[in-house]
């Protein structure tokens, strides 16, 4: 089974937190989701109860289940759970999932149209080739050829769209075999980080799930070492929790928290300030609380500016094409000329 939607998700804390808020055991919360919630959450909510009534506790059930919640979800019912705050655990998913809902939303509307762009544009040149193709046919002689591929016609207008697919479906193919076959989803993340636009904008997106999970286990009092290690998967980011082993060792060694995160390479400087004074000061709380806002609109921000790159790329993209048909169909017509 898939991962759950946004919706799906933000429907089942709702109803987890209004159960489990009135009073309800956890096993009658998740029975009635068995019976009465959305359609993909009520096969694996009756596996929960199930486990649970088996006398499984949470995490244990959940551990089965660890391919359709997201890491965040499982790691902060997990601290729900050992703290008695699920509830407020479910609460904060809430919030959480839906302003997710409204960054993706966002996405898709900002990111409609360089796409349409760009799927406009290379049919645009499959149509130029095959018209050139077929112009020759009717007239005779070799073929123009404006883009400098070595194609015309129909079968070349094939040709250049699925070399279009196969490039895309290559690029999607090798990232999913180093994720998931080769165990490389580290250094790929890692990588991805560092690029221009795109990287900044995943960093965001990992901080601010970071913060919000660092914030919710500290305050349950739990050890340092086992709410950084459930912050750190929170994130959803291979590349920070493969740091996680370097930091514990960091804190085992008597390391500062600020000192620790310094060290992975993964932290910004005006984020590991902030917590340096927030350690000294003993406001940990309210400066995790603060920089989850922040980075979440910073993942707006970064999001936005990252499809105007696309959209921007598209038309460069476009235009640089152009002008190089326009100038190979200027020297074929001085060679009719001359």
């Amino acid at each position: 089974m898939s991962r759950l939607s946004l919706s799906d998700a933000i429907e089942l804390c709702r109803s987890l937190r209004h159960y489990l808020g009135a009073g309800l055991s956890l096993v009658d919360a998740f029975r009635h989701q068995a019976k009465s919630g959305a359609a993909r959450v009520r096969p694996v909510a009756g596996r929960i109860a199930a486990a649970l009534e088996r006398g499984d506790s949470l995490e244990e059930a959940l551990r089965h289940e660890e391919a359709i919640f997201p890491p965040l979800f499982l790691a902060l019912v997990c601290v729900g759970e050992n703290t008695g705050m699920l509830a407020e655990i479910f609460g904060e998913l809430e919030k959480y999932f839906l302003r997710q809902r409204k960054l993706w939303r966002q996405f898709l509307t900002q990111s409609a149209w360089p796409i349409t762009e760009f799927v406009l544009a290379i049919f645009v040149l499959a149509g130029l080739i095959l018209i050139m193709g077929l112009i020759a046919d009717v007239r005779g002689g070799q073929p123009l050829d404006p883009l400098g591929l070595g194609l015309a016609g129909p079968s070349g207008a094939m040709i250049f769209l699925g070399g279009v697919v196969g490039a895309l479906s290559g690029l999607a193919a090798v990232y999913w075999l180093l994720t998931r076959r080769l165990g490389r989803a580290a250094e790929v993340e890692t990588f991805l980080l560092r690029l221009p636009a795109f990287g900044p904008c995943l960093q965001a997106l990992a901080l601010a799930r970071f913060c919000m999970a660092l914030r919710l286990t500290t305050e349950t009092g739990m050890s340092i070492l086992q709410a950084l290690r459930l912050s750190l998967s929170a994130t959803g980011n291979s590349a920070f929790l493969a740091r996680a082993e370097q930091m514990e060792t960091e804190l085992r060694r008597g390391k500062e928290l600020t000192l620790a995160l310094a060290r992975s390479g993964l932290f910004p400087e005006d984020f590991l300030h902030m917590l340096a004074v927030a350690e000294e000061s003993g406001t940990l709380d309210q400066v995790l609380a603060h920089q989850t806002e922040h980075y979440q609109e910073e993942s707006g921000r970064r999001l936005a500016a990252l499809t105007s790159l696309a959209g921007y790329t598209v038309y460069g993209f476009v235009g640089l094409v152009i002008i190089i048909a326009i100038f190979r169909i200027f020297n074929w017509y001085i060679g009719l000329l001359s």
